[in-house]
């Protein structure tokens, strides 16, 4: 499986030379991507020719757009390999490269990402962003993922048309692997890396507003579905109730057509594996009319608060099957 480092650049400095002369040194095949920088920046990029076949956009289209033209390249040009993002500014080490590399070659499913520590030093932007960030991402996919923000990623060719397809142009494209992955049956992997920050992050290109505008915005629209689906799910339960009399009926027809309008919904957006989708809903719905069947009928729980109960104990369980898998 070749080793393959994708570099996004926008207006680097010598940092990624001396980044890519080790990747060079530990035999990864290395595709920079110029993403529109200025032409004074022309010398550091005819260096990195050196050492990597290096793409260009002709103006800046972020790092989600540099990224997909990378893979995209990847994908014509190699059939068995493992990709790994590396940010271009020195703040990742070969060393943990390796270290998701070396994971990979036996979960190759998965995506990896690397986890660094919150340290002293890390910059007060970066830690109240990615604790904010990581807060709403839980709320959000009842899965906790102790770096969000992390540009140091692995995954294989198992799952690069998905990669391909997810929805983002610059750093929203990220948290959209995150978001997606779990529905699509990507299990996501932290290993811990070591912190590095140079001068307080200043050579970030990352827009407090702008970009975390976008990053949210992603978020929001995520679980906006899941929110709407619930609610979908829960009136649809109180009318066929009133409707028919039948507890199990209800519950049975409320979950598949709410399943079928979130299955719409995400489709539009991310690939989603339709038979998987629905098994996973068959399984999820015996289990959940099961338990409001001991719920209503041995426990004597009123009907609706049970739905809302059960629905609650089962998002548990599957966060923590999700977290711990």
């Amino acid at each position: 499986m070749e080793k393959i480092a994708v570099i996004p650049a926008y207006e680097p400095n010598d940092k990624m030379i001396h980044l890519l002369s080790e990747l060079k040194e530990n035999n990864y095949i290395i595709i920079v991507v110029n993403d529109g920088s200025n032409k004074s920046y022309d010398n550091i990029f005819q260096i990195a020719k050196k050492y990597a076949t290096v793409l260009k956009h002709d103006k800046n289209k972020g790092k989600g757009s540099a990224l997909k033209t990378a893979f995209s390249y990847i994908k014509n040009k190699y059939s068995s390999y493992c990709v790994i993002t590396i940010d271009c500014d020195g703040q990742h080490k070969v060393s943990d490269a390796n270290k998701l590399y070396e994971y990979l070659i036996n979960h190759e499913n998965q995506l990896v990402i690397g986890k660094r520590k919150r340290l002293k030093s890390t910059p007060l932007r970066s830690r109240i962003g990615n604790s904010i960030t990581r807060f709403i991402y839980f709320i959000s996919s009842g899965i906790d993922v102790y770096d969000t923000q992390t540009g140091l990623r692995a995954f294989t060719n198992k799952i690069m048309d998905f990669m391909l397809q997810i929805d983002g142009q610059r750093y929203e494209y990220e948290m959209n692997m995150l978001l997606y992955s779990p529905i699509n049956n990507i299990i996501i992997k932290e290993i811990e890396i070591e912190t590095i920050y140079y001068d307080n992050n200043s050579n970030s290109h990352f827009s407090t507003l702008k970009d975390s505008y976008k990053i949210y915005k992603q978020i929001i629209k995520f679980s906006s579905i899941s929110i709407i689906s619930f609610i979908l799910d829960y009136l649809l339960y109180i009318f066929f109730n009133i409707s028919t009399k039948k507890l199990e009926l209800s519950n049975i027809l409320s979950k598949l057509i709410s399943s079928i309008v979130k299955y719409n919904l995400n489709k539009k957006r991310v690939f989603k594996n339709i038979i998987l989708y629905f098994i996973y809903v068959i399984c999820i719905l015996i289990i959940n009319t099961i338990m409001l069947n001991i719920a209503v009928n041995y426990f004597s729980i009123n009907i609706y608060l049970s739905k809302i109960i059960i629905e609650l104990m089962i998002f548990i369980v599957s966060f923590c099957i999700k977290k711990y898998q």
